[in-house]
């Protein structure tokens, strides 16, 4: 009986002994449930991924993801610098292939040794540190250590030193705003950066990128204030519905008024933009082509823009320009493909209704981007030359090399009285008019407008612009059926003559190609009004983008600007057109067309309706200067 108890007694206290060890290991209930780091178990993985923080020499870490393909050694380095959630770039899908967690413009170079490394740029997503819109140079704009050629400089220093795999060679690319922080790393730049494609970059928000064309205002641009500095990490556009954006801007107002309806005079960004409305030294202290013009030329650069590039396609250019005195040892291009913005990087086979032969980014990423970069970072690769421009011949459906492409001569294409545009000038001077009401402005794409949706916004400016062409306030010029193709390569430019009966104007230039009525072998492109470049002019600033002023009415005034960068023939059976309008909404603010200091904050009053003249022939005959080469 007394061994029974004993017995008893043992196994009671082994038991509570049991119970209490596997108490103690169970999770308690109020343990925390998002840990402090979490990384997923990739038995299968083919790649070796590392999230890291990089010290700045200010003190500051900023977040990068460093990517490759197990068994990577002795690689060459391609960093890119974003705004855009560097995590989120390297982790695509839920995937333990490597191809399938980058972008798929990754995939030539992860599979073929390289080393991938995406990092936040200061103050977004996982790094530390105040977030700038385009940080400035450290200078008269930038008090500070530090900048994006400082933080790249120091992101190359770490890698170099402390990723075991690679040879220590590093290039850089990205677009859009990566492609600006690829540009600001070569000033200054780190020993180790051998060459860098900088895409779309943003190199002058004033001129000709996001911000403003030739001083007219881009009001798509509050969108993306909000998302990017209303919080740290990735945030949403301005919560202003989903009608149709042509009526919300019309009934808004002013650009300034939106701004204050919806709170973003908030955001600093919103407010330097009403503060700086003309070319001050704001804009020109940030420009990175003048900043890179007054430093000598050391890293080979390889510079890539969308023919219809929707956001940036002012940078790329201004860059090459700025740079080709100083290059001599063919270090220095130019490529110009069929895309919208960084189309480069994604499938380019097509854009809008139209067709490429075969995909053209692919074409170029692997087919030359690839092989341009080996020759710089991988020890005994071949020598591999590409011209100095490199752009694809719309219309003939090619690529093409020449020696230069933005001085190439200009032919004037003349606009005629009747409406009709001649090689040959008239002697008779004549003018054109129409109505430009504010209260009716021109859409930059047929109704409804929703910049968000990407199938509207992505490919607008190869959108049909038959649209424009039937309205009374826009004005239209076009050749006969062309009995040869006319082939241009370069940088058309508007010599344009015009006044108006107010004290302020907007110019937007259009030059189209027009299809076939009859298109058998396409038939949704028979009639097709495509828009081969297009441009707006805010007319205060005829005299120099930093003088603006009140425009005297019916004075002929002389307004000369640019048209994107292009490669295309105007194919026989072809016409040519030319659409010159006062308006371009809501892409760009409503001019009021009387003269106010700064249109932010026009008056409902201060839009008005004006006369608008345009003049041809004599001595103030207006054209459109085409870049013609003869093939």
């Amino acid at each position: 009986m007394k061994l029974s108890r004993a017995l008893l007694f043992l196994s009671i206290t082994a038991s509570t002994a049991a119970i209490a060890q596997t108490a103690e290991k169970l999770t308690p209930p109020m343990e925390v449930d998002i840990p402090s780091s979490f990384e997923a178990t990739t038995p299968q993985a083919d790649y070796i991924r590392r999230e890291v923080m990089i010290p700045m020499r200010d003190g500051k870490k900023m977040f990068a993801v460093i990517v490759m393909r197990k068994g990577t050694s002795a690689a060459p380095i391609l960093l890119t610098r974003t705004p855009y959630n560097a995590a989120k770039a390297t982790s695509r899908n839920a995937s333990q292939k490597i191809e399938e967690i980058v972008p798929i413009s990754d995939a030539e170079f992860i599979n073929d040794n390289y080393i991938r490394v995406y990092e936040d740029v200061r103050g977004r997503n996982g790094s530390e540190g105040d977030y700038v819109m385009n940080r400035p140079l450290r200078g008269p704009l930038n008090a500070t250590d530090t900048d994006h050629a400082t933080d790249a400089y120091d992101t190359i220093d770490w890698l170099v030193k402390n990723v075991p795999e690679t040879n220590g060679r590093v290039a850089m690319t990205g677009s859009s705003y990566p492609g600006f922080t690829t540009l600001m790393a070569t000033i200054d730049p780190h020993p180790a950066l051998k060459a860098v494609v900088p895409m779309s970059p943003m190199v002058d928000g004033w001129m000709g990128d996001d911000w403003f064309h030739n001083g007219a205002y881009r009001q798509a641009g509050y969108d993306y204030f909000v998302s990017q500095m209303a919080q740290k990490g990735d945030g949403d556009d301005v919560a202003s519905g989903t009608g149709d954006q042509y009526a919300l801007w019309l009934k808004a107002g002013s650009a300034g008024d939106y701004v204050k309806a919806y709170g973003l005079d908030k955001l600093p960004q919103s407010r330097k933009m009403q503060e700086h409305p003309a070319y001050d030294d704001f804009w020109k202290g940030q420009a990175v082509d003048k900043l890179l013009g007054a430093r000598p030329f050391t890293v080979p650069m390889t510079l890539v823009v969308g023919q219809w590039d929707q956001e940036d396609s002012y940078g790329a250019a201004a860059v090459f320009r700025a740079l080709k005195g100083k290059d001599t040892g063919g270090n220095l291009h130019l490529v110009v493909g069929p895309w919208r913005h960084s189309g480069v990087n994604y499938d380019g086979s097509s854009l809008g209704a139209l067709r490429f032969a075969g995909d053209t980014a692919l074409q170029f990423r692997r087919d030359v981007m690839k092989p341009w970069l080996d020759q710089y970072l991988k020890p005994g690769a071949a020598k591999f030359d590409v011209p100095a421009a490199y752009t694809y011949a719309t219309g003939l459906d090619k690529w093409q090399g020449t020696a230069d492409i933005l001085d190439a001569p200009l032919k004037p294409l003349y606009l005629e009285s009747g409406f009709g545009l001649g090689w040959e000038k008239a002697a008779k001077a004549d003018r054109d008019t129409y109505l430009s009401d504010p209260a009716k402005p021109v859409p930059f794409v047929p109704r409804p407008v929703h910049w968000g949706d990407a199938d509207q916004w992505k490919p607008w400016l190869v959108s049909d612009q038959r649209f424009a062409d039937s309205r009374p306030d826009v004005l239209t010029y076009v050749t006969e059926p062309l009995t040869k193709a006319v082939h241009i390569r370069g940088r058309p430019k508007v010599d344009l003559y015009a006044a108006t009966t107010g004290t302020d104007s907007d110019w937007v230039v259009k030059l189209i190609d027009v299809y076939p009525e009859e298109y058998t072998s396409d038939p949704k492109l028979a009639g097709f009004q495509l828009g081969v470049g297009m441009e707006i002019f805010r007319g205060r600033y005829v005299d120099g983008f930093d003088k603006p002023h009140a425009l005297k009415p019916g004075q002929v005034e002389n307004y000369k600007f640019e048209l994107p960068t292009v490669n295309h023939a105007f194919l026989p059976g072809h016409r040519i057109m030319v659409q010159v309008q006062s308006s371009w909404f809501p892409l760009y603010d409503r001019n009021p067309q009387t003269y106010v200091k700064n249109i932010f904050f026009a008056k409902p009053g201060d839009y008005k309706k004006a006369t608008q003249s345009v003049f041809t022939g004599g001595a103030t005959a207006s054209s459109v200067m085409l870049p013609v080469v003869e093939d």
